[in-house]
This record gives structure tokens, sequence and C-alpha cells, in this order.
């Protein structure tokens, strides 16, 4: 008997002995075969290397696999999403699984490829922190699920729906995972069909075909039989093992929860407060992600409300101060600055320290890219005209080679037309003549920009633009605004007075009502 034939052997005993949410396992597999039979639209299956999106991946690639010849008509992509701040192992894992079902599934016959799609990268992780200065995602400002998971994955499946007309996207969602996934899943589901409308997507809909299984049932069909395209599921199970976490599905909107608890989250994420996968690791022996822990929790530090003031800037990326009221019980509000990006310098510290951790963890003998070579670009420019402190000393490069000793092939046009000579020479000026040198430093910029142009539209209205940014240290453009717009503060008691007179007539109204 071949592999191929106790594989299938293995695979007939578990389908043909078990039901798995009151349903015999035989009983999905047909309906599986007899949706992709139903229509020529693609299937496009999200695949994290999860427990639940694993499973649902080998349920269709034995469908697909027991169909004839003739009946295989049409293509169904696997795309993994990879924000390029993975979990390790897991990302190694992934990438095995890929290869692994691509070179089966080509073996085979099958009409199945796999993709990894990732940011663009002037949006992956590194670029908005480390570049921009955007600081460490929270509950509240979640800036990294859109840019790092639902762009990529929403790009692929728009591509598929614009060369098919519609597409169905097989996803791994269980209604037990939690009470918010089953009201997603629910309010979108089309009466008498096992499909569901995409909630964002126009032309796609989509197949949970485990939907109703609970956490057992997955593990009892993983645990059961080999994976249809090689090996087994014990790497995976030894992921989860001593950890109740739950894993990071695909994600296709913005009601998908965090994955900080996840075994298959970012191991950057900072909006929980612990980060049990990385922790669930190291206890179980990976004694070498410390070092990623504590860098990771170095981030979340910064967004403690005490810490916000000394880590980032007074000026929103927009140049200008922004502020807000707070108010506690029985006392008069107080006007704050709304912080705005990390400073530059803590940025550039936190650059050579997670290009210092790489290195470490690659001479040590564990082979980890924690950024790409094209995130650095990006960051570059980013530092290079950032709106608040253009970095004209180019400090990146020389980061780079303090820490791994050598030179990029780093490209004449990223950098921009200044020095680290200019940026004293105006620092001194500025000083001399009460200017500030960023503010001379961003009208140069300009200039230069606009240089060649033939027709140089909008320069004076990029200049004005300029000038009316909040220039200066905080206490120099506070006393400037105390000076020159007593109007302005007197608009902005009257607003603060009428405020809480509403405030108090809304009570009175919820008393009266009660």
């Amino acid at each position: 008997m071949t592999h191929q034939d106790t594989l299938y052997a293995s695979m007939d005993e578990l389908l043909a002995a078990t039901t798995f949410a009151g349903r015999p396992a035989l009983d999905l597999i047909r309906e599986i075969q007899s949706l992709y039979l139903e229509d020529d639209r693609p299937w496009v299956i999200g695949f994290s290397g999860g427990k639940d999106s694993t499973t649902v991946l080998s349920l269709v690639y034995v469908a697909l696999s027991r169909l004839s010849e003739a009946q295989r008509r049409k293509h169904i992509y696997v795309i993994s999403s990879d924000t390029l701040v993975e979990t390790p192992m897991v990302v190694d894992m992934v990438t095995g699984m890929i290869e692994a079902i691509n070179h089966k599934a080509a073996e085979q016959g099958l009409p199945m490829s796999a993709h990894v799609v990732y940011p663009r990268w002037d949006q992956t992780f590194w670029a908005n922190l480390l570049g921009k200065g955007y600081p460490a995602p929270t509950q509240h400002f979640r800036w990294c699920t859109e840019r790092m998971k639902i762009d990529p994955v929403s790009e692929f499946i728009k591509d598929k729906i614009h060369r098919f007309g519609e597409v169905i996207v097989v996803l791994g969602a269980r209604s037990d995972e939690s009470a918010s996934r089953a009201q997603v899943i629910a309010k979108h589901k089309i009466e008498g069909s096992s499909l569901s409308r995409h909630a964002s997507l126009p032309g796609a809909f989509t197949y949970m075909p485990i939907e109703d299984w609970s956490f057992d049932e997955v593990w009892m069909y993983l645990l059961g039989a080999p994976a249809p395209w090689g090996g087994d599921h014990f790497e995976l199970f030894s992921l989860y093992k001593d950890s109740s976490a739950g894993e990071c599905p695909l994600v296709i909107d913005t009601k998908t929860p965090s994955c900080g608890n996840s075994r298959f989250g970012c191991w950057t994420c900072t909006v929980v407060t612990k980060d049990r996968a990385i922790e669930g690791l190291i206890d179980s022996g990976e004694v070498w992600l410390q070092k990623l822990k504590n860098f990771r929790n170095k981030l979340y530090a910064t967004n403690d409300p005490k810490n916000k003031d000394q880590y980032r800037n007074f000026k929103r990326r927009t140049g200008r101060i922004q502020y807000a009221r707070t108010q506690s019980d029985g006392e008069a509000s107080e006007r704050k600055t709304i912080p705005g990006p990390y400073w530059l310098n803590y940025r550039k510290a936190w650059l050579r320290e997670l290009l210092t951790i790489e290195k470490e963890l690659n001479d040590s003998g564990h082979a980890v890219q924690l950024i790409r070579l094209e995130e650095l670009h990006a960051i570059r420019r980013e530092w290079m005209h950032d709106p608040n402190e253009p970095d004209w000393s180019d400090s990146l490069p020389a980061i780079y080679r303090d820490v791994y000793g050598e030179d990029l092939d780093w490209a004449n046009q990223d950098a921009g037309g200044f020095t680290q000579a200019d940026s004293d020479l105006l620092t001194a000026l500025g000083a001399e003549h009460g200017v500030s040198a960023e503010l001379v430093m961003k009208l140069l910029e300009l200039e230069l920009s606009m240089v060649g142009l033939a027709r140089r539209r909008g320069l004076f209205e990029k200049m004005e633009s300029l000038l009316k940014r909040d220039w200066g240290s905080l206490e120099e453009i506070q006393a400037a605004k105390e000076k020159t717009q007593p109007e302005s503060r007197l608009r902005e008691r009257l607003e603060s007075t009428y405020d809480e007179q509403l405030k108090s007539l809304a009570k009175e109204y919820e008393g009266l009502q009660a």
C-alpha cells in the first residue's frame, strides 16, 4: 500500500466513523463538493496556519481531491496574510505548509495554489511606528489591523472579483470562538444557503463549513488523520498545548478582535496587556523569545498615560498642537495637549535595539528577520522628511552600519538634498535669530521639491501652510498663542461653559424622566 493509499485509508476511517456538530463528516465533505460544483466562482481560502483554518483547508483539500479530473474545473486560491511581525516559529510552520500544499497540489493535478500576501512596505508595523512615529497600537487606536491585514487580503480578493465577477471566501470562523463572532456570522447569513454576504466586499460571499464545530471537535479532526498534503498536525498541536488561547484568523473586516492572546498573533501586539502567546512559548522552552517579549513590553509601556509626554511630541504630524479638555468629577475642566508621534530620538534608539536583537538572535543560531530591508528604506525616507523633525543627518544608514558592521546599497534618492552640516548651521542661525530651524528646513525642502517644475502652482499655499504650523518649544508656542489670540481663549471659555450647562440640563431632564 502506497503512502497516498494509507493517507486516504486513515482519512476514510475518520470521515466514516465520526460526526462533528451532530453531522456525519462525510456529509460535510459532500456539501463542500456540491457547493464547489454549483457554479464557476473561484474559491479563496483564508489560511492563518491556526487550528481552525487548517481544518477548513484540510476538508476542502480532501473534498477536491476526491472529485474527478473533469469536475475540478475552477481554481481554489489559498491565501495567508503575513504581517511581517508574526511569531517566528509560526512563520516557519506556515511557510512549510504553504510549500507542501503547492507541491502536493501540483503533483496530484489539483487546481489549487497557496499564496502569501504582505502589507505595502510603507504600511508595515515598523514603517508606521518607527518611520512615521505612530504610537504602539491600543484598543482605541488599532491602526495596525487595517493596514497590515485587511488591506493586503482585500486587494487579493478584489483582484479575483475583478477577474471573475464573484468569489467565495472560505473561512475557518466558528461561532463558539466568541459571542461577537457568532453575531457577525449570523448577521450576514443568506437564508436557505450555506453562504453569507461579505461584510465589506461587493461580489464576495463567505462560506464557513465548521462554524458549528466545538474546540474539541477541531482537534479530534486534526489529530485523527494525517494532513492531506503530507505530514501531520503535531507541530501545530505543540504550539497550542498547555494554552487555552485562541488563534488569529484571516482578518477580512474591522470587527475581528485582537489576536494578542493567540499563538498566531503578532509578537509586537500591544493591544493586550500581556502577550500570553510569547509567554506560553517561553514557558515551553523557547527562552530566546524573551528578547522579543522585553522589546514588546517596552513599546507597551509608552502608552501609559504618565509616559506619553516623555515619548511623544507635543505636536501632531500636521505640525499643529491639538488640545483636549479633561474633567474629573466635581473639578473644573483642564486643557491638555494631545500627544503626537514618537520623538525621533526614541525611534532611532528603538531601531538600533531591534537590529541588535535581530543580529544577536541570528548569531546564536536563530534564523529570524525582524525587519526587512525594504522597511528600512521606507523608514529612512520618513525620517528624512519628517513633518516636525526632519533628519538631515540621514541617521539610518549609520545605525545599520554600527550594528551590522557593513553598509547596504542605500539609494541616493532615499536621502534628501541636505546634510548634517546644513542642519547644524541652520540650528545655530535659528538660535541666533530666534527662528525655528525646523521651519527653515521644511521651507528649503519645499523649494527643493519644486525645482525644475515647469509650473510651480501651489507653492505659496504650501509655504503658507508651513508658516501656520506651530514652531518652537511648547512653552514658546503657548506663550505666543496667549499673546496673540485672546479671542480664541474667550471662545474656548464660552464653549466650555456652554457644554457644562448642557450636561447639567441633561442630568436634570434624566431625573425628571425617572
